[in-house]
């Protein structure tokens, strides 16, 4: 389910609750209700307005995007063989089971 935020100007606070799109909140009550909030001093009858705020959308960051922001990406290749597709100049861009001298240099990458 969706979460709304609504606002009542009768006293100016801002609720966030969850309820399916085919529910209509419009009153304080109704609100009160639904957040399961104590109505305080608000008249029940107190309109209510739905806000309206920008969805937050996640896209995958690109591989060179995450090699500029640090990170390893490593993607299997063959049996015990990866790629490193976020390699360093001196990395190894594979790297294999068994060969310690192929790991990324996770310790240049991580910082306190």
């Amino acid at each position: 389910m969706p979460v709304y935020e609504y606002y009542c100007s009768a006293n100016g606070k801002s609720v966030e609750t969850l309820h399916s799109m085919k529910e209509s909140i419009s009153t304080w009550g109704e609100l009160c209700d639904k957040a399961k909030i104590e109505i305080g001093d608000t008249p029940p009858d107190a309109k209510v307005e739905r806000l309206v705020f920008p969805t937050g959308i996640s896209t995958p960051a690109g591989d060179s995007h995450l090699k500029e922001m640090g990170f390893t990406k490593l993607v299997k290749r063959d049996k015990g063989v990866y790629e490193n597709v976020t390699a360093t100049d001196d990395e190894k861009r594979y790297m294999k089971a068994g060969d310690p001298s192929s790991l990324p240099h996770f310790s240049k990458k991580i910082e306190d």
